[in-house]
């Protein structure tokens, strides 16, 4: 759906007034993707959040990410089109329950996926993204026991991939738990020429049929770059609105979830709407709060990602 261009001047002006920066992840909505500063991963937009020189973060994606980018810029203003944009993973992961965890596990170190909240980042020795899980469990001495947390797939994923010791919590995302194995299997028949592409939150019985596993980013770096010309995907669809972008001769199939209909779509990523931008950018709201001390605390971790990254 085209945006109306008064809208997006509106936006642009809007900007402008408050030296305002959009990030974008790829999982929103095309037509967001394509008016935000920058758009990317979580890993790539940790990093431009390092890094933005405006006095204010819009972060159109969901609130752990933006919890990151206020950790890293305490003194920006960071704010979001809609404060109910939760994540199923970082849900599942409570203080109280998350601080009993660790607590059974005294000389394990606690690798959190930053799809979690700032209070549990704040109880783990270092975070990850999926771009560098596999390269973050590699860095931790081999006597050590490993607690990963919250998505319990990509947990999975990482410990074949590495054969390390590895506690999981038991967590998943709800986009790549229910993709049908069935429908896979059916369209892999109807394309037989087409590559899978799969994020490692998907469970094992869907990743044995991948081609290429990877973080968000490397499956569209993937789609770009093969000399195949069709994919099949396994990851939330707003992928496929870069893909087009960067391959627009490809073609790029959806997956049918458990329910029959290709709509995997993160229903908290799709509640940000232009509309929801602009009234957040006019009035500065909804902004995102971090009590010091735990922000303190969940930078040490989210630093030491960034460095090894």
């Amino acid at each position: 759906m085209k945006v109306n261009q008064d809208k997006i001047d509106k936006i642009n002006q809007l900007k402008k007034e408050k030296n305002a920066v959009i990030l974008a992840h790829f999982y929103q909505e095309g037509d967001i993707q394509d008016l935000a500063d920058y758009v990317g991963d979580s890993l790539a937009l940790s990093q431009v959040a390092q890094k933005v020189e405006a006095d204010v973060i819009l972060f159109a994606g969901v609130n752990f990410m933006a919890e990151t980018a206020k950790i890293l810029n305490p003194s920006k203003k960071v704010i979001v089109p809609d404060v109910k944009a939760g994540c199923s993973l970082a849900d599942s992961a409570g203080p109280k329950r998350f601080k009993e965890w660790r607590e059974k596990y005294p000389d394990a170190v606690v690798v959190s996926y930053i799809n979690t909240t700032a209070e549990i980042k704040a109880m783990s020795d270092i975070i990850c993204t999926s771009s560098n899980a596999v390269k973050i469990v590699n860095s931790i001495p081999n006597d050590k026991l490993v607690l990963f947390a919250p998505d319990k797939f990509l947990g999975s994923y990482v410990r074949q991939a590495t054969g390390r010791e590895m506690v999981l919590w038991d967590g998943t995302c709800q986009v790549h738990e229910f993709f049908s194995e069935s429908k896979v299997i059916e369209l892999m028949e109807e394309y037989p020429d087409a590559e899978v592409l799969a994020h490692p939150e998907c469970p094992p019985s869907i990743l044995k049929y991948a081609n290429v596993i990877g973080s968000t980013t490397k499956i569209i770096q993937r789609a770009v770059e093969s000399t195949a010309d069709k994919f099949i995907i396994l990851t939330e669809p707003g992928v496929i609105h870069k893909m087009k972008k960067l391959a627009p001769e490809k073609t790029y199939i959806e997956v049918p979830n458990l329910n029959g209909c290709s709509c995997n779509e993160c229903p908290y990523m799709r509640l940000n709407t232009i509309d929801k931008i602009i009234h957040s950018l006019e009035t500065l709201q909804t902004e995102i709060l971090i009590d010091e001390e735990i922000r303190l605390k969940a930078l040490k971790p989210i630093q030491k990602m960034l460095e090894l990254s």
